[in-house]
């Protein structure tokens, strides 16, 4: 025998629908704190988002331009019809264009080594030796980083044209690399002065001369100056235009890819899809590096400046 109570016990297929509508609400307020924490992320980094936009836009459309075909290049059109792959299998065989290389690589790898071997150990003397007139040498770097090479270029020339008959070659602008560079002291010196000279003087009291001091202990504490050093060098030797045009421009064997790529462009004034694969192969190289090497790149520049 049963009694009536006058209470009714939930059924279950309400006590379900309750579950799925509690978890619905949690997947909408789950959605809704994402676009949130995404609308918030985009207000936060809009300045760097519209600052990468300006820069990267004009390497899409050279990328772009570069594997168009001839008559869609430099028109309204800014997607390919179709992807002309082979433009830059024709520059790469245009006559010169391999030596071009060759000699880009030749400058801007043997002068960075040259420029960073030699000023290396001045950067050195300069921020762990106290001798007199080391303030005034210092100044002497400074003052040299500040002259434009425009001002000094005609005696320059004159010296490697005249005395030394170099004339038509890259050795002017090798050379000198061997005797230091101004901004890479400066640079090196800057990150060394950061090196605690417990070390140096500690190596100085197992025995170590000056000479094994630089090489054992400063220069693997300094690798990443150097290395951002190495890259400032290379980049600027690669970009080289105005030493080349100066030096070289009457030898079309000694040309770089700068000034040859000035030459390309007088040569395909319309075909501008070849102008812009040629441009994409010039750049390619620094881009590849630097991406590489991006991580002591940045290293080195930010310790180099914590003290002066």
């Amino acid at each position: 025998m049963t009694t009536d109570t006058g209470l009714n016990p939930p059924r279950a297929g309400h006590a379900g629908e309750r579950d799925r509508g509690s978890r619905r609400h949690d997947d909408v307020e789950r959605r809704a704190a994402r676009r949130r924490a995404a609308l918030h992320w985009v207000a936060v980094h809009s300045l760097a988002i519209a600052a990468s936009l300006f820069f990267v836009l004009p390497f899409v459309f050279v990328l772009l331009t570069a594997v168009m075909s001839d008559d869609q290049a430099l028109t309204r059109e800014l997607w390919p019809h179709t992807w002309e792959w082979g433009n830059f299998a024709e520059v790469w065989n245009t006559p010169g264009f391999l030596t071009w290389w060759r000699n880009t690589l030749l400058y801007a790898g043997l002068g960075t080594v040259l420029a960073v071997g030699s000023s290396l150990p001045v950067a050195y003397a300069l921020a762990k030796f106290r001798f007199r007139g080391r303030n005034l040498m210092m100044m002497v770097v400074i003052a040299a980083m500040m002259l434009p090479p425009q001002v000094i270029i005609v005696p320059m020339y004159l010296f490697w044209a005249k005395q030394l008959d170099l004339a038509g070659t890259l050795w002017p602008l090798i050379i000198p690399f061997a005797f230091g560079n101004a901004f890479s002291i400066f640079l090196l010196r800057q990150f060394l002065l950061t090196i605690p000279r417990e070390y140096t003087e500690a190596a100085r009291i197992d025995g170590c001369g000056e000479f094994t001091t630089l090489l054992r202990v400063v220069l693997p504490m300094a690798k990443p100056a150097v290395a951002a050093t190495a890259l400032f060098h290379f980049f600027y030797c690669w970009n080289d235009y105005f030493g080349p045009q100066i030096y070289a421009s009457e030898n079309p064997g000694a040309w770089t890819l700068s000034y040859g790529l000035e030459s390309f462009k007088g040569a395909h004034q319309t075909d501008w899809n070849l102008t812009m694969a040629a441009t994409v192969l010039v750049m390619a190289p620094v881009i590849i590096l630097f991406f590489f090497a991006q991580k002591a790149f940045v290293e080195g520049v930010t310790l180099t400046g914590v003290k002066g």
